[in-house]
């Protein structure tokens, strides 16, 4: 069964437009121990959203997961996990963050209650509360 899930980066450091000029990369970096476990637990076509952090705070993009959980290169030392991802699609219209939490059916999602958690995961039904907000 599919797992859907959101993952943010600071545009200035890796923003969407990067990922999709690359194609594809390896989610490195994650230094955050429930970040880590649910890297672990994604699997190989899970739907992920892109979310640019810092200043601009919204969903901007589609990604997919291709290849599952593996040892973090980064790492110097620690059990760090990494995954493939690689772009589907932008979304309509990117998603604010203030959008978000002002949409009653989202106001559980991680994204509200941890907002520091790098990696997390949604519901289906709150995938597809944003995709359709963005194109609204």
């Amino acid at each position: 069964m599919k797992s859907f899930w959101l993952v943010k980066q600071e545009p200035s450091s890796y923003s969407w437009r990067d990922f999709v000029e690359e194609g594809k990369t390896s989610w490195t970096g994650v230094r955050n121990y429930t970040a880590r476990n649910n890297l672990r637990k994604m699997c190989k076509g899970d739907e992920v959203f892109f979310y640019h952090s810092g200043e601009e705070k919204a969903v901007v993009g589609i990604a997919k997961v291709t290849r599952i959980a593996y040892q973090d290169p980064t790492a110097k030392e620690g059990d760090w996990a990494t995954v493939d991802i690689a772009p589907v699609k932008p979304l309509r219209r990117s998603v604010t963050l203030r959008e978000i939490k002002g949409n009653s059916r989202l106001k559980g999602i991680p994204l509200v209650r941890q907002s520091r958690l790098s990696v997390m995961p949604l519901t289906e039904s709150d995938f597809c509360e944003i995709l359709k907000m963005s194109t609204q």
